[in-house]
């Protein structure tokens, strides 16, 4: 299964550590965000990483070069940042089956190999790791609503009334309608084709989406103290943290990703 990593995004909000680095080079214990990406990864059985790249995107290009522990990779400049699915859109003409997304401003130590799997079941067309926040925190992120089978009937980007407290995080799989749907969206509100209109279209084809939810746990490292906290949980310091999965890790549907701009607000898909 191919896999995408979204990383072209400037990370206005961790600068100063961003004044001369792409957001996905910002080193986390040693190594650049991008590493923990394609760690986990190549973990799962990746035979191609394909890489949206965009703001200086030579320093990410020049330091991983043609393949990553001798698995391929291929790379796709966003030019503008104007969403997840814009961002998505970029790596179409090299997707033809089930693949992988990750947002590549996250490190993750969860159960991934689980929404692998169920999309390997051929029962779903998409699948993504989901996690509870607090009912107040909800209305910051990506909101899903499920049904009794686990299956997401809506998703809806940082709503006024949230229709539940379980949110994406910034792992999924999906099938090429994904791409369809894409095409589709509109901009929002923000001027940016959200990934979550994408998500939300193919619920009303018909199309059966899984909700697989979190175990371990998950930082988005959007600001510099979320570097320090990704930090501290790689080398097993949990007293600081209140446990797995804390809200405060913004495992945000479409968390802070820049590859919407200067907005960050979606797991900003890291493009």
């Amino acid at each position: 299964m191919k896999s995408v990593v979204l990383a072209a995004g400037k990370g206005t909000r961790l600068r100063p550590l961003t004044d001369d680095k792409p957001k996905g080079m910002v080193e986390v214990d040693g190594k650049p965000l991008i590493t923990h990406c394609f760690d986990r990864l190549v973990e799962l059985g990746t035979d191609e990483l394909i890489v949206v790249v965009g703001y200086l995107k030579e320093k990410i290009i020049d330091h991983y070069g043609d393949d990553y522990e001798g698995v391929p990779i291929t790379y796709c400049h966003q030019r503008e940042q104007k969403g997840l699915a814009h961002a998505l859109l970029t790596v179409e003409e090299h997707i033809d089956d089930d693949f992988m997304l990750i947002l590549g401003d996250n490190v993750f130590e969860a159960n991934l190999e689980d929404v692998v799997r169920r999309q390997q079941e051929d029962r779903a067309d998409a699948a993504f790791l989901v996690e509870e926040v607090p009912w107040e925190e909800a209305d910051r992120y990506g909101v899903c609503d499920t049904n009794k089978y686990g299956e997401i009937t809506d998703v809806v980007e940082k709503p006024d009334d949230p229709p539940s407290n379980l949110v994406m995080t910034g792992f999924y799989t999906f099938t090429p309608a994904i791409f369809h749907a894409c095409h589709l969206v509109q901009p929002s509100n923000r001027g940016e084709y959200e990934i979550s209109e994408a998500i939300d279209l193919l619920i009303q084809s018909g199309r059966t989406i899984d909700a697989i939810r979190l175990e371990g746990w998950r930082v988005d490292v959007g600001y510099p103290e979320d570097r320090d906290k990704a930090e501290r949980r790689l080398r097993g310091d949990q007293a600081v943290e209140g446990g797995d999965g804390d809200a405060d890790d913004r495992t945000a549907g479409e968390s802070e990703v820049e590859t919407e701009g200067e907005t960050e607000t979606e797991s900003e898909l890291p493009t």
